[in-house]
């Protein structure tokens, strides 16, 4: 078999740099990582002038830790690869498995040094592939599952390759064996009480006595479903998954089908994961069906989806409480976490009069929580704030006097007039 789709696939990525940028392998100094670092240094020539460069993550977990990364070290400095080591928690958060931890947090590492087009390589092959997709239709994942790992994708600033998928482990090993490489091997890698360990283990030597050509068919069926899935998106891209709320009207003219798809694909666009099928048709039910006066809200791991006024909007889950008040000097953009965003920009003859806003100009932004008060209350309802964000809604001040409600018109005493010097503040909601 031969390299040409993995390095094909790193060439037409490095294609739309216009600078040289930084091709970032993640190294675990395992035997799968090691073989990729090496096929990869030895495509030096080629890839220039773009930069290699080793990335290895100590997760915390194993008394060898230190040892791996020495071994790290060695072997970059044997073949002239600058290596970059991250020490990481990964003590996994309550309910969430060891496995699904140490990968949010390793890869969260990996994003974090990337810059802009930068690559980040992995070592998954073939058989990783195939026992991805078996993974995924035991846990009745559905077409998203079975597509597996993509060869490519966004990530961080960059994206991530995968340039040996093609590979199986056997050529993997027989690489690693010509080669004569050394590596390190995690013990965790035979312990079967982990569901990848268990199937490569036990399941699929079973499978491969039977049927010898199982773990390439099980790959190729996870392109298939790639392209599958490509087309659902399209799909609900067209039917509004990009949209800020998706509206209960646009639902209700979808087939029972659409409605599933539209709202997997518009959580996922806005960084939730999809909630179990369950879930989901709950949150169908409760939105097609409640009454206009009611407020339902299905919850699912760090989200929730909250119906009012006959649109779907997507919350944290639990809402944060509201912050303190804050001073703000506007020369800088105000982050308000789990809010949004506020910045200013001086614009004659719109905005806050700039004689408003006091010498320098300060603005005090409170929340509902310190700025309360019936007309306020009905103000923001006639403003059409949903009801769980009132509380936590930017308010602008000097002094005691509320000078601008958030993302909506000054109040009129100090709107700047005509040719008169302003200050127009933007909220971004989060």
């Amino acid at each position: 078999m031969s390299d040409a789709p993995g390095l094909a696939l790193i060439c037409a990525a490095l294609a739309h740099s216009p600078a040289p940028v930084t091709l970032r392998v993640a190294y675990s100094g395992g035997r799968d990582s090691h073989v990729l670092l090496h096929w990869l240094a030895g495509q030096r020539a080629a890839l220039a002038p773009h930069r290699l460069l080793a990335v290895h993550v100590d997760h915390g977990l194993q008394a060898e830790a230190a040892r791996w990364a020495e071994h790290c070290a060695m072997v970059c400095a044997a073949l002239g690869v600058p290596l970059q080591t991250h020490r990481i928690d990964a003590r996994p958060a309550p309910g969430e498995s060891p496995e699904a931890a140490a990968r949010r947090a390793r890869y969260a590492a990996l994003a974090a040094d990337m810059q802009d087009g930068d690559l980040l390589l992995t070592a998954h092959h073939q058989t990783d592939q195939a026992e991805t997709v078996r993974r995924a239709l035991l846990r009745g994942a559905g077409v998203a599952g079975a597509a597996a790992m993509p060869a490519q994708k966004r990530f961080g600033r960059g994206s991530l390759l995968r340039p040996l998928l093609a590979w199986p482990a056997e050529r993997v090993a027989r690489y690693a064996r010509e080669h004569e490489l050394a590596w390190v091997e995690d013990p965790s890698n035979r312990d079967a009480r982990f569901d990848r360990n268990f199937l490569r283990s036990e399941v699929l030597p079973l499978l491969a006595r039977r049927w010898p050509a199982a773990t390439a068919t099980l790959a190729r069926h996870a392109c298939h479903a790639a392209d599958a899935q490509a087309l659902l998106d399209d799909l609900a891209n067209a039917d509004g998954a990009t949209v800020g709320q998706l509206t209960v009207a646009r639902l209700a003219a979808l087939s029972p089908t659409r409605q599933r798809n539209l709202l997997r694909a518009w959580l996922h666009h806005h960084g939730a994961a999809a909630p179990s099928t369950a879930r989901l048709d709950e949150l169908l039910r409760q939105a097609l069906t409640a009454a206009a006066d009611r407020l339902p809200c299905v919850a699912f791991g760090e989200h929730a989806v909250r119906v009012w006024r006959g649109r779907l909007y997507l919350t944290a889950e639990p809402l944060p409480p509201p912050p303190q008040p804050l001073l703000w000097q506007l020369d800088a953009p105000l982050e308000l976490p789990g809010i949004g965003r506020l910045r200013a920009q001086l614009q004659a003859g719109t905005g806050i009069e700039l004689a408003a806003l006091g010498e320098p100009p300060t603005l005090e932004v409170r929340f509902r929580g310190t700025a309360g008060g019936h007309t306020l209350r009905k103000r923001l309802q006639e403003l059409a704030v949903p009801p769980w964000q009132r509380e936590r809604w930017p308010l602008l001040y000097r002094g005691d006097r509320l000078l601008q409600i958030a993302g909506h018109a000054p109040m009129p005493a100090v709107r700047a007039g005509p040719g008169e010097a302003g200050v127009q503040v933007i909220f971004e909601p989060g």
